[in-house]
């Protein structure tokens, strides 16, 4: 994504190796403890990271059949992605530092909008499959393609999309590449982080849009995922099917971020009800079709 913002933005770009070779120059740096700090800013990268593996691990992105599809509830789900986010505000209020107040109060504020909305859009597509769990959604879409082009479902997906964005903390709600203390969110909450440390928080920050990306590509696009019991082809298939989808879900994401400024702070509550109101309708019309269907 930052290959694709420079070259529209007429640089060369640092390539697409960068990340994880800022990954392997943090990890060799000293770990740095600010004084005062207790246990929760010490745990905090380590919940962030492990309940974003967690939540990869248990969602359906390559194949259907996982011996973990049974905790890939759409509540549970949610549930971790919360876990996440409240592990490092609260870290960031250890701290004791004005940033860190300031950042961990606006991403309270944008998860209060996000959550919620996550729950409703993804219930919106649990309604036609009889099911919260995320395998049985993605198998149900599979075998009828028709329920993407439904209106509950675009409203679905474009409520989806707008909650992804502010999770993620990109444009136009967050702009993860500033450090502008009037703007920043989630840069203000681990602005005490380094080292290590600071590269497991990085490297949450990537899974979890990764993740997110994925699971909207799977719920939507679910062609290509492997069944129940893959043979290794259809598992080598899956992998490339989810690469290609989220790479190309990212890629547009970075386009997009081109042109888009980023919004007020005081706009983006508008914008994240906005989204929630959407997936409301989604719920809504959701049950009216199948009403009408039965």
């Amino acid at each position: 994504m930052k290959q694709i913002r420079a070259r529209l933005e007429g640089r060369a770009g640092a390539g697409v190796g960068q990340p994880w070779r800022d990954l392997r120059k943090l990890f060799r740096k000293q770990q740095v403890t600010p004084r005062g700090t207790t246990v929760v800013f010490a745990l905090a990268p380590a919940i962030a990271a492990g309940s974003t593996l967690l939540i990869a691990a248990i969602i359906p992105l390559v194949a259907l059949g996982s011996p973990l599809d049974g905790a890939a509830d759409l509540f549970g789900v949610v549930g971790l992605l919360f876990l996440g986010t409240v592990a490092l505000t609260l870290a960031a209020l250890d701290t004791g530092t004005a940033f860190g107040g300031m950042g961990s109060s606006r991403e309270i504020t944008i998860a209060a909008l996000v959550e919620p909305t996550i729950l409703l859009a993804v219930f919106a597509l649990s309604v036609p499959a009889h099911s919260a769990n995320l395998a049985a959604i993605v198998t149900a879409t599979a075998g009828d393609p028709g329920q993407v082009l439904t209106v509950s479902s675009v409203m679905a997906f474009v409520a989806l999309v707008i909650v992804i964005i502010a999770e993620t903390g990109r444009l136009p709600v967050d702009n993860p590449s500033t450090h502008l203390e009037l703007t920043m969110i989630h840069e203000a909450m681990i602005l005490e982080y380094a080292g290590p440390k600071l590269a497991l928080v990085e490297w949450a920050s990537g899974m979890r849009l990764t993740v997110l990306l994925g699971l909207l590509a799977n719920l939507f696009l679910p062609w290509g995922i492997a069944p129940a019991d893959p043979t290794v082809l259809e598992v080598l298939v899956g992998l490339l099917a989810i690469a290609l989808k989220v790479a190309v879900l990212a890629a547009v994401l970075a386009a997009g971020e081109v042109f888009i400024a980023k919004l007020r702070l005081f706009r983006v509550p508008e914008l994240l009800a906005g989204s929630f109101l959407l997936a409301l309708l989604a719920v809504t019309a959701s049950y009216f079709l199948a009403t009408t269907s039965v």
